[in-house]
């Protein structure tokens, strides 16, 4: 078979898998009100994809190869669009490749400037679907934040790595008496802002500090500031700004948990999440004594994969 017929055989495959697929989820999320999910992740070997749904958007990203045909990621993209009835404005291509370092994505592929809101439950997360890698939430962890929601009343809220702060949203929501949202971008200190007004949540007991995790650690706790509730969800790869030091969370996750540990107050809960591959926690490494790993219960049936987990995360009680 020639390439090109082989393309637009895997395109027709793609477009079916990811359209049954559709009409498998679309009435059941519809009455949670979810309006972001998973279509495909690989799940064919030669077709090398992955496709998100954004409220009649479609991010349709290409798993890189080093010979990677320029052709293939329109013609599949082009493909699923057509399949549901989205038009070639609502469609968005991406070429996602392994071990993306922080702060790539916060760099910009294109310059559309197109935010919208999309509805996660009785929350709205603003997206942004062309210009970064990633979009703006990260919907595999919709049931994490809904632990976090509920347990929040009350709480002081620690959001690390927060990103565009939809954790920190949903402990708000829960009625948190405070939350703190740190993290090294200034794209998305200003995103989580935008999320707390669009939710009507914003107040003086929730903070944004722009800063790397590690050094805002080491600054909270000469402040001897305390938490009862926290998420450290980190990349795999980091460099921190002021001390040029670089982070590789299988190798440092115990320094960093074993600071976050020293702010938690007792009674408090901490989940640690990451999406490391090969990543192997060993408890005798973590100054914590009660450590449950809760993956199968926080993968939401969109993202159950058979060839990989598209996070591992623990609770971690005091």
């Amino acid at each position: 078979m020639e390439t090109n017929e082989k393309y637009r055989a895997q395109a027709t495959m793609l477009a079916n898998r990811v359209k049954k697929r559709y009409k498998h989820l679309r009435k059941k999320f519809k009455k949670q009100n979810l309006e972001v999910f998973r279509l495909y992740d690989w799940d064919i070997p030669e077709i090398r994809a992955v496709v998100d749904w954004y409220a009649g958007h479609l991010v349709v990203g290409e798993y890189s190869r080093n010979q990677s045909a320029p052709e293939w990621l329109p013609l599949m993209g082009e493909a699923v669009a057509r399949s549901l009835n989205v038009p070639e404005a609502n469609l968005h291509l991406k070429i996602r490749k392994a071990g993306i370092k922080e702060g790539t994505r916060y760099s910009r592929i294109n310059h559309k400037n197109q935010k919208f809101p999309v509805w996660e439950r009785d929350l709205r997360f603003l997206i942004n679907p062309s210009d970064y890698v990633d979009t703006g939430l990260f919907s595999d962890h919709r049931n994490t934040r809904h632990r976090v929601r509920e347990m929040a009343a009350g709480k002081d809220f620690l959001n690390l790595y927060c990103y565009t702060g939809a954790f920190t949203c949903y402990a708000a929501k829960g009625g948190a008496a405070s939350t703190v949202s740190v993290d090294r971008s200034e794209t998305a200190i200003n995103w989580v802002k935008e999320n707390l007004e669009l939710n009507h949540l914003t107040g003086p007991g929730h903070t944004q500090v722009r800063m790397d995790t590690l050094d805002f650690l080491e600054e909270v706790k000469i402040e001897n500031r305390s938490f009862d509730l926290a998420v450290v969800d980190p990349p795999s790869y980091s460099t921190t700004r002021r001390t040029e030091k670089h982070f590789d969370i299988a190798r440092d996750y115990p320094q960093l948990l074993n600071q976050v540990f020293s702010l938690m107050r007792p009674g408090g809960t901490l989940f640690f999440s990451t999406n490391h591959q090969n990543f192997e926690l060993k408890t005798e490494r973590l100054d914590a004594e009660k450590i449950t790993e809760i993956t199968d219960q926080t993968i939401p049936e969109d993202y159950i994969n058979k060839r990989k987990k598209i996070h591992r995360c623990w609770e971690i009680s005091f």
